[in-house]
């Protein structure tokens, strides 16, 4: 008996496999290409916060060494006064927290551009250049008499302060201020200051005079610990608020 075979043409099934391994191919490419497209982009990597500027006091007690400064009662030297006064304030800025660099700590004598150097250099956000007098009352306060201007990039060194100088009157303000509300007697004033000119920073001369009441007649004299005591405490009260005022926006 004879077989017969059936021969089926194959071509058309291979056909349509071939289109629809080619129409999932399209599909899985389109999906993967909206997921790509709907996917959030990764998370961007903060920059890092700016540091904050350090806060800094400087001290600059006046004259020292050979400078005797001016001759005060009791055969007293100005300079021995001001040294004195630094390391008391000094010590109180320290325990509430406060750097303090001084241009001098010790009977040396310290020229007047290298004062403003170290000022400079510590870039700092207050400089109180310290005096002492048996002229007057109370404390005074100067500040230098240069006109306000604009930044440089390259500050002339004799005229630095004139920059600083708006800093300067409102640093004298919260002095001001806070030696009031501790009772002090103050006396305000603007005047050449060679070795403040020089300073890039907010900067004010102080001057401590014997403590007198209504009739002139001294009540604590310079080398008095307690009056002493009483003006550190309120210029330490007025450097802490003047770091606050710095930081407000």
């Amino acid at each position: 008996m004879a077989v017969r075979l059936a021969i089926r043409p194959i071509l058309p099934a291979c056909n349509r496999a071939l289109r629809r391994h080619q129409l999932t191919s399209t599909l899985l490419a389109i999906a993967a290409s909206l997921a790509g497209a709907q996917a959030p982009p990764p998370p961007a990597t903060p920059s890092p916060a700016p540091p904050a500027t350090r806060f800094v006091v400087v001290l600059d007690p006046a004259h020292g060494g050979d400078d005797l400064g001016g001759r005060l009662g009791d055969n007293q030297a100005e300079k021995d006064i001001a040294l004195a006064f630094s390391m008391r304030l000094r010590s109180l800025l320290e325990a509430r927290g406060i750097p303090v660099v001084s241009t001098r700590e010790s009977d040396v004598t310290v020229e007047w551009n290298r004062r403003a150097e170290v000022a400079n250099h510590a870039n700092a956000q207050a400089c109180l250049n310290l005096h002492a007098s048996e002229s007057g009352s109370g404390v005074h306060l100067f500040v230098s008499n240069m006109a306000p201007a604009e930044p440089m990039r390259f500050a002339a060194w004799k005229t630095a302060q004139a920059a600083w100088v708006t800093r300067s009157l409102a640093l004298a303000g919260t002095l001001n201020s806070a030696l009031l509300q501790a009772g002090m007697s103050v006396t305000l004033g603007r005047t050449a200051l060679p070795v403040v000119d020089s300073m890039a920073c907010p900067a004010v001369a102080v001057e401590i005079a014997p403590e007198r009441d209504h009739d002139k007649k001294v009540t604590a004299q310079l080398d008095d610990p307690d009056y002493q005591a009483r003006v550190a405490e309120a210029l330490a009260a007025a450097l802490l608020s003047w770091r606050s005022e710095g930081r407000q926006p």
